[in-house]
């Protein structure tokens, strides 16, 4: 079948050549600013005796600013993927959940822990494939078309997690799909159309489409990446599924951020060239300290710009606002009760599901998690 055969599109705000106008703008308004080596130490000291008061645990994502992973791993938490925040925090014993990343992550959370506070540093933080999928039009979707099994991406709010069969990160994507396909269902596919694409030509399975992007991941290019390749021919490419086509035929290693650390941690080159939020550079630096990692190209932000890939909403946390969350218990998470008990169907399925995949224990990096 044709891989798009159907889309639903969503227009958002892109980069205009001329004032440089984005629906990031807002975000990009709200990054912290740059904490001196004395000040960061001095907040994150604040923080952990924070956190340790309120027997609060931090729950980060690879994308966040380095400091927050710094401080998650120093105080007991979790520096990982979505689907590892989501199981860290589901099984851990502390009653609030601090999660850096962005809302959904936040939601997931909640979903599963409605009896814990989980707090986030801001919940203006989001996800342009969240705020691509709108809840209302997703359910005329898939209303019509209800022979399909409704597979969605974590990148989404909760509302349309309520009206999925099932929750998928990008580490368990392709098993998920596998299995449905050997089931002999069809599935309705939401909302990153590059990844969705990867995985239909994965598996051959009988996928329709939802038509959205991530605005970091959209931005590789593949003929710079050819060019950079010529450049250092003996670097290994590391590329996220949720990049174009163009980008994932070039690469060496595709998978979720796990495990496009895990192929820098165990790969045998010395160089690697790495197309993912730029976040990701900071744990693979502390995991292989002895190699050299290069940003892939993406369009830019100018003509000078050769790789400008971080999430301007993973930006938006810092130690400061962390802090305040923490200080007045504020903003929280909250999920309307019956949205929360319908998603929670889809993320206890993906969570049942994944634990019970047959993983090698000696396949597992430690400080890493689940890839």
């Amino acid at each position: 079948m044709a891989f798009m055969e159907s889309v639903i599109a969503f227009d958002y705000d892109r980069p205009d050549s001329q004032g440089g106008a984005t629906c990031t703008a807002q975000a990009w308004a709200k990054v912290p600013e740059s904490l001196g080596p004395g000040e960061a130490e001095a907040l994150k000291a604040e923080a952990a005796a924070l956190l340790r008061e309120q027997g609060a645990v931090l729950v980060a994502h690879y994308y966040v600013d380095g400091h927050l992973q710094d401080l998650a791993l120093e105080t007991g938490g979790c520096v990982s993927d979505s689907l590892e925040m989501a199981r860290f925090g589901k099984q851990h014993a502390a009653q609030t959940l601090v999660v850096a990343g962005v809302r959904f992550m936040g939601e997931t959370a909640k979903i599963l822990s409605p009896e814990k506070t989980v707090l986030m540093p801001d919940l203006e933080a989001t996800c342009s494939l969240d705020l691509g999928c709108p809840a209302d039009e997703f359910a005329a979707f898939c209303d019509a078309h209800p022979d399909r099994q409704v597979v969605v991406y974590a990148n989404t709010s909760a509302a349309v997690k309520a009206r999925a069969d099932w929750m998928v990160t990008s580490s368990c994507a392709l098993d998920i799909v596998s299995h449905l396909k050997a089931q002999g269902q069809k599935i309705l596919w939401a909302p990153d159309r590059h990844l969705g694409r990867y995985i239909q030509e994965q598996t051959g399975a009988d996928m329709l489409m939802w038509d959205g992007a991530c605005i970091v991941h959209d931005e590789f290019k593949g003929l710079e990446l050819q060019l950079l390749k010529q450049q250092y021919p003996d670097a290994l490419v590391l590329v996220h599924p949720e990049s174009p086509k163009a980008v994932v035929e070039l690469a060496d290693v595709v998978g979720s951020t796990s495990a496009l650390i895990r192929g820098v941690v165990d790969g045998k080159a010395t160089r690697y060239i790495v197309a993912t939020d730029k976040g990701i550079l900071h744990r693979m630096r502390q995991l292989a300290p002895g190699k050299e990692l290069i940003e892939a190209p993406t369009a830019g932000n100018s003509a000078t710009c050769k790789s400008c890939a971080h999430c301007p909403w993973m930006a938006m946390n810092g130690l400061k606002n962390l802090i305040a969350a923490l200080r007045h218990r504020q903003p929280r998470i909250e999920v309307d009760e019956a949205v929360r008990v319908k998603a929670e169907r889809c993320i206890t399925r993906m969570l049942d599901f994944t634990a019970t995949q047959k993983r090698a224990s000696s396949g597992m990096t430690p400080g890493i998690g689940a890839a």
